[in-house]
């Protein structure tokens, strides 16, 4: 049988199209706890951004539950306190096919997305590519 090489529709999507756009996110000065609770209600890390929305940092369940091995107290903890500094981060225009090895080379389970000024725009999460995979599919 012949493999057809035509891109599908899903390998001709870009971050942009399966990204989310509604993103929580937190400042250098919002509490553990506050960041916490962003977590339950949404996702399992919270971009940080400064005053011009520019990505500075993540905070993850894994960097609050360090805090919490350290015995620190959620009301006197900041994001600058915990955040992963510098993280990684996409552009909108990736291409699905770049995003799944980023995804899986790095083990992240979500990532930041931002534009040329490093301004974030999204978040886009394993889930979302595989949410994409099967719309694609199902309009074949």
């Amino acid at each position: 049988m012949m493999q057809d090489d035509t891109p599908s529709r899903f390998d001709r999507l870009v971050v942009a199209q399966v990204m989310e756009k509604q993103v929580q996110v937190a400042h250098p000065q919002t509490k553990a706890d506050v960041i916490a609770s962003m977590m339950i209600e949404g996702f399992g890390a919270v971009p940080v951004v400064d005053d011009q929305k520019r990505l500075i940092g993540v905070v993850s369940e894994h960097d609050l539950l360090v805090s919490l091995d350290r015995k620190q107290k959620w009301s006197e903890v900041t994001a600058q306190d915990v955040m992963a500094r510098n993280p990684y981060s996409v552009r909108p225009e990736m291409e699905i096919a770049t995003l799944i090895h980023v995804l899986r080379a790095s083990g992240l389970i979500r990532v930041p997305v931002v534009d040329a000024h490093d301004t974030l725009i999204g978040i886009v999460a394993r889930r979302d590519v595989l949410r994409a995979y099967l719309n694609a599919e199902a309009g074949r």
